[in-house]
């Protein structure tokens, strides 16, 4: 009878029964929204390893790029909320809706974040010959010469532009947008001295190009173990800057709480390994492995202040 009743409170939540013991019972997969070589793919495959290794079963890579992230993210959206299909998503998730009209899944409520797994700085870089010595040298001059300083970027919409913006922001001047087709190409034109400033990743603008690029301030709370003598905006004094680019995992949300909470458990320890904290370190970004809620919190009150961004920034959604 007992045993009855206790199927019976199972079959009527789904929740509780597909939280049984014997998850995975197959492999998983890991969709990534960008294509294959990206820092975000190459976190995602480093996890994927340690994951499989934790899980018992493999855990399968699979690339699915275009339209921001949103074909990717859609697919995962759709799969079944089992724990056995992954998104591997960074911070442009929380620019998504104000990049993509008509998204084919509810922007605020399609996943549960399992945890931030990586958060990345950005520095400001200039060309070595450039007027500028310090942070304060270029928004002094930027303040002077509204839109006389030029910027690049990855494109409209780009990461890159929106880290730039939010400095227009912070720093209360405006900067000549000059867009390219990636990231990459900004940073080469800053050292071509096609455009004045670049705000990009560490490893994209200084990773080889250190003896090009003076870089002027650096995100986060402390300065980077590979830029030592580089101080943070806060140091610079503008403490109002405080962007992170960041990647992480998610899954549908109506994920058991039992599965995210083991895949979570998992993917902390994998973050904390020696090996993973190394390679982090050696891209220039930090280990993450926020609990799911504080994760959570972290992606909406970005998304709100990319909106900020993107009024700032006069972008509208294609």
């Amino acid at each position: 009878m007992r045993r009855r009743a206790l199927l019976g409170a199972a079959l009527a939540s789904p929740s509780l029964a597909l939280a049984q013991p014997g998850f995975p019972n197959r492999s998983l997969r890991l969709v990534v929204a960008w294509a294959p070589s990206g820092a975000i793919d190459t976190i995602a495959r480093r996890l994927a390893q340690k994951l499989t290794e934790a899980l018992g079963q493999s855990v399968v890579v699979e690339n699915r790029s275009g339209a921001s992230g949103s074909i990717g993210a859609a697919e995962v959206a759709r799969a079944a909320p089992d724990g056995h299909t992954l998104l591997a998503l960074d911070s442009t998730y929380g620019m998504m809706p104000f990049l993509v009209n008509n998204l084919p899944f509810d922007h605020a409520q399609a996943f549960r974040l399992i945890t931030i797994s990586a958060f990345t700085p950005v520095v400001a870089a200039v060309h070595r010959d450039a007027p500028w010595q310090t942070l304060r040298d270029l928004t002094e001059d930027a303040k002077r010469r509204p839109q006389g300083i030029t910027y690049g970027s990855g494109g409209v919409g780009s990461s890159v532009q929106f880290a730039t913006v939010a400095y227009e922001l912070a720093a209360d001047v405006r900067l000549f947008h000059v867009p390219y087709r990636g990231g990459g190409e900004a940073v080469t034109a800053t050292m071509a001295k096609q455009v004045d400033v670049v705000f990009a990743s560490p490893s994209a603008a200084m990773g080889g190009a250190s003896s090009v690029l003076r870089p002027l301030a650096i995100s986060g709370p402390g300065r980077l173990a590979m830029l030592p003598e580089v101080p943070t905006f806060a140091e610079a004094g503008l403490p109002g800057y405080n962007i992170l680019h960041w990647s992480g995992l998610a899954v549908p949300r109506a994920t058991p709480d039992a599965v995210v909470q083991r895949l979570y458990t998992e993917a902390a320890k994998a973050l904390a390994a020696p090996e993973i904290v190394a390679f982090l370190a050696q891209i220039a970004s930090l280990p993450g492995g926020m609990p799911p809620e504080a994760a959570e919190r972290q992606l909406a009150e970005e998304t709100v202040r990319w909106r900020q961004v993107v009024a700032a920034a006069g972008i509208r959604p294609q």
